[in-house]
């Protein structure tokens, strides 16, 4: 059976329990003691729970729908878009970024041990090296010898060494700061808005009525005027 790319690579997590839950004898039957069919599936289905979180938090996902909920804020108009679009957005884009990590994942790990040519373990190894590289080339050192220091692992000679447990949490917390990073740039021209009308509001005594009302259309405006959807989206896409 032929998996497509993105299931076959995250179905590697569950790829040591479920190759060798079961080895199978000479003629093709369960070796006694091994797993039976039914608890594999339960296994597997286990395993495909945590899908959702390795798609929020270990590709581009994370950066992105951050990003886009800042942007929202700073122009301030609350429920527009919707949680719902900026979350499509966010996974489109996330899917087309790691496209080519999968592919090579599948086509390294997946495909081979599909065909037999790689037990669970080396299936295991050779389709998480491109993932691997790929959380690397986005985390920082020092949240990697956070991680290290945490789960008290020995210090490697090259971030090639450093295991899925250690490198994923870093690229999180790498990927959290560069996401704050980006909403604190985005607020500022919004800010600045925001102060500018509250100002003009003030002095010639309208008190009455709030500053945020004059400068949401402003903001929303210039936002339309200077094409911020395309930029903003081209930037972050650029930025992996």
């Amino acid at each position: 059976m032929r998996l497509p790319g993105f299931v076959g690579l995250w179905l590697g997590a569950v790829w040591p329990v479920t190759a060798a839950a079961a080895p199978a004898s000479a003629k093709g039957q369960p070796e006694a003691g091994a797993l039976g069919q039914p608890i594999q599936i339960v296994l597997l289905l286990t395993g495909l729970t945590v899908l959702p979180a390795v798609l929020v938090s270990l590709t581009p996902f994370l950066r992105i729908s951050l990003v886009l909920h800042f942007l929202r804020q700073a122009l301030g108009t609350q429920t527009a878009p919707s949680n719902q679009v900026l979350a499509g957005l966010s996974l489109f884009l996330s899917l087309l970024l790691v496209q080519p990590v999968v592919r090579e994942a599948y086509e390294k790990g997946w495909k081979p041990f599909e065909q037999g040519k790689l037990t669970s373990g080396q299936a295991w190894e050779e389709g998480t090296r491109p993932v691997r590289d790929f959380l690397l080339r986005f985390a920082r050192e020092k949240d990697l010898a956070l991680m290290v220091e945490i789960t008290k692992s020995p210090a490697p000679r090259n971030p090639q060494e450093l295991g899925l447990a250690v490198v994923a949490p870093a690229y999180v917390l790498s990927e959290l700061r560069r996401g704050f990073q980006i909403g604190a740039v985005l607020f500022l021209p919004f800010l600045i808005i925001d102060l500018v009308v509250a100002s003009v509001t003030l002095s010639i005594g309208m008190v009455q009525l709030p500053p945020v009302m004059i400068s949401a259309p402003l903001k929303v405006l210039l936002f339309v005027l200077a094409d911020g959807w395309n930029l903003v989206v081209g930037s972050l896409v650029r930025s992996f």
